[in-house]
C-alpha cells in the first residue's frame, strides 16, 4: 500500500509540529508499507518539520511541481517557462497592478523571489522567511527559466479580477489554485504548470513506486487536495477539512489534525 499525506492542517498540528505518537505510528507503518507526503512546501521548508519521520519514498513538493527523493535529489519537475511566466506577470500588472512571489528552480535548488514593492500580505509572509537562504529580491520583475509557482497574495476583490483575467488570456496553458490563506488574512492564488499539481504528481509517484491507484490512500484538508482525492483508491479527509474536500472523500475522520487523525487511521489500517 502507498499512503500519501498532505502536511499543513493534515499531518502537521496547527502549531506546525508532529506529535511523538504520530511519529511512532508512521515509522511502524513504514516498515511494511510505502509512506510519503504531498505538500505545497519546498524541500528546504520540510526538512526541519519532518525530523523523526522515516521517509524512504519520493516526496511530492511545491503542490506537485517537484517530485524528489528524501535526500532532495530531483526526480521530476513541472515548471512554467520564462515566456509564459512573463505573460502572467504582464497580465497581473496591467489588470490589477499586482506583482507576485515566484518560487523557481535555479541551479540545483529552489529559490524564492519577492517583488520590489511588497503589499501588506507579502510583507507579513516575508517576516517569517528573513533568515532563510535563497530568498531574493526580483528587482527586474521578470519570470525565471523554470518557475515552479507564481504566487499572489491579495484581497478577495483583486483576486477575482486576477483569476478572471488570467483565465481569459491564458486558459488551459496554466493551472490556477486559489483559497483563503489559513495563516494570513488574504487569498493565496498559485499559478502552476497544468501538469504541476498533486493529482499529476500522484500518477507519476504511483508509476515510480509500481503501485496501482486502488492501493493508494491519500490524506488532506484543503482545495489543492481535491484532484488528488478523485484519483486515489481511498481518500481520507481529516475532521477539520473544508466541506468541498469532504464531499469527494471516501472517508471523513472524526479526528482533526490536532487530534492525530492521520496517525489514528494508519494505526487502525496498518498496525
Amino acid at each position: 500500500m502507498l499512503y500519501l499525506s498532505d502536511l499543513d492542517f493534515t499531518l502537521l498540528k496547527s502549531d506546525l509540529t508532529i506529535s511523538s505518537y504520530t511519529k511512532d505510528v508512521w515509522n511502524s507503518c513504514a516498515k511494511n508499507n510505502k509512506l510519503s507526503i504531498a505538500t505545497a512546501r519546498s524541500y528546504t521548508g520540510i526538512k526541519e518539520l519532518l525530523k523523526g519521520l522515516d521517509l524512504k519514498e519520493p516526496l511530492i513538493l511545491l503542490d506537485g511541481t517537484i517530485i524528489a527523493k528524501p535526500n532532495g535529489e530531483i526526480l521530476h519537475i513541472s515548471a512554467i517557462g520564462k515566456e509564459l511566466g512573463n505573460e502572467i506577470l504582464k497580465t497581473s500588472k496591467s489588470v490589477a497592478n499586482l506583482e507576485p512571489l515566484i518560487v523557481a528552480y535555479e541551479g540545483s535548488s529552489e529559490a524564492f523571489y519577492y517583488p520590489k514593492e511588497l503589499n501588506i500580505y507579502q510583507q507579513e509572509l516575508l517576516t517569517t522567511m528573513k533568515n532563510r537562504k535563497r530568498v531574493i529580491s526580483n528587482e527586474k520583475h521578470e519570470a525565471k527559466s523554470q518557475n515552479l509557482k507564481i504566487v499572489y497574495m491579495e484581497n478577495e476583490e483583486n483576486t477575482k479580477i486576477l483569476i478572471d483575467s488570467l483565465k481569459e488570456k491564458l486558459g488551459e496553458n496554466i493551472e490556477i489554485k486559489s483559497a483563503k490563506d489559513p495563516y494570513i488574512d488574504c487569498y493565496f492564488t498559485t499559478i502552476l504548470n497544468p501538469d504541476g499539481d498533486k493529482a499529476h504528481a500522484l500518477k507519476r509517484l504511483e508509476e515510480l513506486e509500481g503501485v496501482d491507484a486502488n492501493n493508494t490512500t491519500v490524506f488532506g484538508d484543503s482545495h489543492n487536495d481535491i484532484a488528488m482525492f478523485k484519483l486515489a483508491g481511498t481518500s481520507v479527509a481529516v475532521a477539520n477539512a473544508i466541506d468541498e474536500l469532504k464531499e469527494v472523500a471516501t472517508i471523513v475522520l472524526n479526528e482533526s489534525n490536532d487530534q492525530d487523525g492521520v496517525a489514528k487511521y494508519l494505526q487502525r489500517e496498518c498496525l
